[in-house]
């Protein structure tokens, strides 16, 4: 029997297509441990609801693993401390984890064990989980190294994982156990690499059909999504397992016989879009991996100083309690408090309208969405909250109304009737603008505004205009447009090389 391996799950919470413990499993015995790390805990951008998933993840896990003759050690504490204890434990000799782009603490942390892991002689292994490749000074060729990643085999799960001799494996720790709030989010998704999986085959088989037409309105995105966002966001399925699976989807669907008169189903349509999605969780992942200071800096420099003086501390709390006085905006608010979840237009139209609207910073408003979105994707979050604020300086300014949106998605106010009750007794010809609605109005469906419900914070009209001035009147300086060229060479999405350097 080898040396012991010591494999450090992290935001790769599973056995399928992980190699870090693919690999350890076939050197020696291998310890197997998570750690609650409470610099991680209590950072700002995370929930207890992150927590009550994450366990839900480390239950299968550890079922998993003791099924294969090993089991999962629970640590807490400091990582550099938690692994110098172990080490002097079990006197491993490598080390196995995953490669992770995840914020600046996590990042902090990874440089601590790396300089550690040198210091005691531990050989530190790490693996690309994702189609995210680390030291790219730009995107040339991006796309065929991640195909080539995406397309490579599935790693097999070990038949067996040895454990060290004398491991004994300590409880799940709870909220409570850890020092955090109960999580107060009541409808969220549930955990764990079986759900991960059984959620893409349902949405790849069933729920998927009208996935291009129904991922925009509310009411229809909850169902038609494919929903595996939060097991992406923490390992529970990889990224290679959805692509392939949704490949061999595609195969299947493109075999059907075509029948003469019969008008065949959207699936080919609805597959194609979301292969496509599959592409820009990475893409957006190797954004803050290449640059991760877009954790807290603006993209493009040309923006410092845009937003961040002019920041109301009032506006900022209406628009986290989802108060105010737009229904779309605030419905969805109020849904992600008890869900975790909305659609992507929806979470657009939320950072648009702090953003633009209420011309809210986007570090303070980010970081609150972090907290709410069950699926946090530090790399994700970060670029989609610059992209949506308009600070990149290379992506198109998008202000969403949220009046419009109402009429485009939600017409008969069925998701803002659910989500801010306030506006049941309100028709869906009022249902967008109920500020609109004349004094007698308001007493004959019982809501007035100013007291049942708030009157709107801004004027739409107003505030867009205040707001393009000031964004555009950055955009032709010609620091910022020279500065748009830099920023595109690094992070533009791009097949071919880019000739024009």
């Amino acid at each position: 029997m080898g040396d012991t391996q010591l494999v450090w799950f992290k935001r790769d919470l599973r056995i399928g297509d992980h190699e870090a413990l693919a690999r350890a499993a076939d050197l020696g015995p291998c310890l197997c441990i998570y750690i609650y790390e409470p610099e991680v805990l209590r950072a700002p951008d995370f929930d207890p609801s992150h927590l009550v998933f994450i366990n839900e993840g480390l239950r299968e896990l550890r079922e998993n693993l003791r099924g294969l003759g090993s089991d999962l050690l629970l640590c807490h504490g400091e990582a550099v401390h938690v692994l110098n204890d172990l080490h002097a434990r079990f006197n491993f000799k490598s080390m196995h984890s995953h490669q992770e782009t995840g914020n600046a603490i996590t990042y902090a942390r990874d440089l601590r064990v790396l300089e550690w892991s040198r210091h005691a002689n531990v050989r530190w292994e790490e693996y690309r989980q994702h189609g995210v490749f680390r030291g790219l000074r730009d995107r040339d060729g991006w796309a065929g190294r991640w195909n080539e990643v995406m397309r490579s085999p599935l790693i097999e799960s070990p038949r067996r994982v040895d454990k060290p001799v004398g491991l004994e494996c300590g409880p799940i720790l709870s909220e409570a156990e850890l020092g955090l709030e109960t999580s107060t989010k009541g409808l969220v998704q549930t955990g764990g690499e079986s759900q991960g999986l059984d959620t893409l085959l349902a949405f790849l088989s069933e729920r998927g059909e009208r996935y291009r037409t129904e991922m925009s309105s509310p009411n229809t995105a909850v169902h038609a999504c494919s929903r595996i966002s939060p097991y992406l966001a923490f390992g529970q399925i990889s990224m290679r397992t959805v692509l392939q699976e949704t490949e061999a989807r595609q195969r299947i669907i493109r075999a059907e016989p075509k029948v003469k008169g019969v008008k065949r189903p959207p699936w080919g349509a609805s597959m194609a879009s979301f292969s496509k999605r599959l592409r820009w969780h990475c893409h957006f992942i190797q954004k803050l991996e290449s640059q991760p200071e877009l954790e807290w800096e603006n993209m493009a420099r040309a923006y410092d100083g845009l937003r961040e003086t002019d920041f109301r501390t009032d506006w900022f709390e209406a628009w986290k309690a989802g108060k105010t006085g737009y229904p779309m905006v605030d419905a969805c608010m109020r849904s992600l408090h008890d869900t975790g979840w909305v659609n992507f237009r929806m979470r657009a139209m939320l950072m648009s309208f702090a953003s633009y609207h209420l011309w809210l910073d986007w570090r303070p408003t980010s970081l609150y969405l972090a907290t709410q979105f069950l699926d946090y994707e530090p790399g994700i979050h970060y670029s989609q909250a610059q992209m949506q604020s308009g600070t990149t300086g290379i992506n198109a300014v998008r202000i969403y109304s949220p009046t419009k949106q109402v009429f485009d998605q939600d017409p008969e106010g069925v998701f803002i009737k659910q989500w801010v009750p306030e506006l049941s007794g309100v028709p869906a010809e009022n249902i967008a603008q109920p500020e609109l609605m004349s004094a007698d109005e308001q007493d004959r469906y019982g809501c007035q505004i100013g007291r049942d419900y708030p009157a709107p914070l801004v004027v739409h009209k107003e505030a867009v205009k205040a707001a393009k001035q000031r964004i555009y009147g950055v955009r032709k300086q010609a620091e910022a447009k020279s500065e748009a060229q830099a920023v595109f060479e690094r992070h533009g999405s791009r097949r071919k090389p880019n000739r024009r350097r």
